[in-house]
């Protein structure tokens, strides 16, 4: 028997649309008293006195442009958070998040082209997914679409396409960690050989423009040294010059866009100095920021809490934020940011809300809590092909799990532990593209089976991540 979804339910311009779950466990898109002109955008068929259409990509196109909350538009300086999704499952346990919380602004659509890569998707793929999970819990509040993390003109311009409009720009691949430590000759040699012509400019040009300056801040002076800013070409300069170019591909495709600038997937903090340059070496090229997302001291892994002295990160978060506040005001953007419940606090203070929360693979590694209780074999199953591809999985992730330290022989009752105990949570989480592949299917059969047990959890777990940043 098929099931209406009550949430659902909403009116616009004298029509009625909601979705329906039908009898084999797909859904659609039902529309009552619209005119024809309406449901020509659509692709489906009269049902008696109601019209109805298959929740697909065509269709979850006509509706964002039937109803214009479900758009992805522009937050620019409002609090807001992402909420990567790899299973495409996710979206209405974070829409009843963001209900219950308020005063966030949601990029329910988010997700990098490396994830894209390992999951199979693409992005309209992540954009349509999102777009009936918010409807199908009836939010109307808006939406965002960050096509995140992006290295390369071709996906740039396949976000753009698919109807994404916040660019994370990240050329941290460019990024020289060495200089960070570097001592100051071999410092000043890598800033000398770094051409900066493509930004009108040079090292001993950016040298005579800062060096010297003082940053007046809230907490005191900043002095840009020589010796600092010279590190800060060195180390940033490539990265620099690629996110540019990466940064006028946006601009030429002539999309509604906001950009965030990435360097925060590297091994050394991002230095005061190397802000500052940064940001103002790409306001000098005529970028605007909506955001900017450096690498934080401390240790920030995958779907585990902060690592490091938090003292410390408050102050660096309170030293950043008034950087933003006198170069911009711009955001600042709190990347790997799943899980980190004791920080979001301090964060969001220094910040004064005006600041970006980005989640990815929490969403995933909660979902295998319900493949527990349902399965317990299949996730045993899942670690294992987890720590079989771990070598090839861990690339690119900032990990300390240990894989000798995983119980292989847990009961049925206590398999759901696996989920959250640190070594193999970790494992997992990075595992998603090789165990999806495998079990993707059976996977999301239990998930879309138990979709209000999942929807339940998702709601918590993010409620926990963003009443920080909101008010409820």
């Amino acid at each position: 028997m098929s099931t209406d979804y009550a949430a659902s339910r909403v009116s616009h311009e004298g029509a009625d649309y909601w979705l329906r779950r039908n009898d084999d466990g797909t859904k659609s898109l039902v529309i009552a008293h619209a005119p024809q002109a309406v449901l020509d955008g659509f692709s489906g068929q009269a049902e008696g006195d109601v019209f109805v259409a298959p929740a697909d990509a065509d269709n979850a196109l006509a509706l964002r442009k039937a109803l214009p909350w479900l758009t992805p538009r522009r937050w620019g300086l409002e609090t807001s958070a992402g909420t990567g999704d790899r299973l495409g499952l996710a979206t209405p346990g974070h829409a009843q998040a963001f209900k219950d919380v308020g005063g966030v602004n949601p990029v329910f659509a988010q997700q990098s082209t490396r994830e894209m890569g390992r999951t199979h998707r693409t992005p309209r793929n992540v954009l349509d997914d999102a777009t009936w999970g918010a409807f199908q819990e009836g939010w109307t509040d808006g939406v965002g679409a960050d096509a995140d993390h992006q290295k390369t003109e071709e996906s740039l311009s396949e976000c753009a396409e698919a109807g994404f409009v916040f660019f994370t720009i990240d050329p941290g691949d460019g990024m020289d960690m060495a200089a960070h430590d570097d001592d100051e000759a071999t410092v000043r040699e890598k800033a000398a050989r770094i051409d900066l012509s493509s930004l009108d400019t040079s090292t001993d040009d950016v040298v005579s423009r800062y060096a010297g300056q003082t940053i007046e801040l809230e907490s005191g002076p900043l002095v840009l040294d020589e010796e600092s800013v010279l590190r800060a070409v060195a180390k940033a300069g490539p990265a620099l010059v690629r996110g540019l170019e990466l940064i006028k591909h946006v601009e030429g495709l002539g999309v509604e866009h906001e950009l965030e600038f990435a360097i925060d997937e590297t091994d050394k903090p991002t230095t005061l100095v190397e802000h500052v340059v940064v940001v103002k070496e790409l306001q000098r090229a005529g970028v605007e920021l909506i955001s900017f997302a450096p690498r934080w001291v401390g240790q920030f892994e995958k779907g585990v809490e902060y690592i490091g002295d938090r003292a410390a990160l408050a102050k660096n978060f309170s030293d950043h934020a008034e950087i933003a506040r006198v170069l911009g005001p711009y955001k600042l953007s709190l990347h790997s940011g799943s899980d980190k419940f004791s920080i979001y606090p301090s964060f969001v203070e220094a910040t004064r809300g005006v600041a970006h929360l980005k989640t990815a693979g929490t969403s995933w590694i909660e979902a295998l809590r319900i493949v527990a209780a349902h399965d317990p074999q299949l996730l045993r199953d899942i670690l294992a092909l987890s720590l079989d591809s771990f070598e090839e999985n861990r690339h690119s992730y900032h990990l300390s799990c240990d894989t000798s330290r995983i119980p292989s022989d847990l009961p049925d009752d206590r398999v759901g532990e696996l989920v959250t105990e640190l070594d193999s949570r970790q494992v997992m989480h990075v595992g998603y593209g090789a165990v999806l592949d495998e079990y993707g299917t059976r996977i999301k059969d239990i998930l879309t089976t138990h979709e209000d047990e999942y929807a339940a959890l998702m709601k918590e777990h993010f409620i926990a991540h963003i009443a920080p940043f909101g008010k409820r």
